[in-house]
């Protein structure tokens, strides 16, 4: 290879950097305003499938999330893991999103130990640990992924 063609090859790699980290540098100030569930539908005793509805503020460029990947916790033990799919988000918007996701129980919980939990009608002591992984291109280049440990979940509802 040429020195020629290697001086263009990275300068078209440092132009494609400073153009994404424009957009990136917004992403931290990307924020979640509600969380909601369409619905719930049971596919087996320890697990469900269900659809939520996430409110998300983005000042950042558009960008797609191709996994979201978690545990649930309530006071500090594993009660539920959940999988969803993947999603584009709208740059500089503030829109509902819906997410199909599948939550199935953590090995050595009971379905009764979650609905005493749910009983207690509030979401105090519940957290979440989250990997998300973000791609700043359609056809996935460009991945970033991203860890999100001890969430509270009650902060995200009203």
């Amino acid at each position: 290879m040429s020195v020629k063609r290697f001086k263009h090859i990275g300068l078209v790699f440092a132009a494609a950097l400073m153009l994404c980290s424009c957009g990136v540098s917004k992403v931290k100030d990307i924020s979640i305003s509600s969380v909601g569930i369409a619905y719930v539908v049971p596919t087996s005793i320890r697990s469900v499938d269900a659809k939520l509805l996430l409110g998300i503020d983005n000042p950042a460029r558009s960008f797609a999330v191709q996994d979201i990947s978690g545990v649930i916790r309530y006071q500090d033990k594993d009660i539920a893991h959940f999988i969803t799919g993947g999603m584009e988000l709208e740059g500089k918007s503030n829109q509902v999103y819906e997410l199909p996701c599948t939550v199935t129980l953590a090995d050595g919980v009971s379905i009764l130990e979650v609905l005493v939990i749910a009983s207690k009608g509030s979401l105090h002591g519940l957290t979440a640990d989250v990997d998300i992984q973000a791609a700043l291109r359609k056809n996935g280049l460009l991945k970033a992924p991203y860890h999100f440990k001890n969430l509270d979940i009650s902060r995200f509802t009203k």
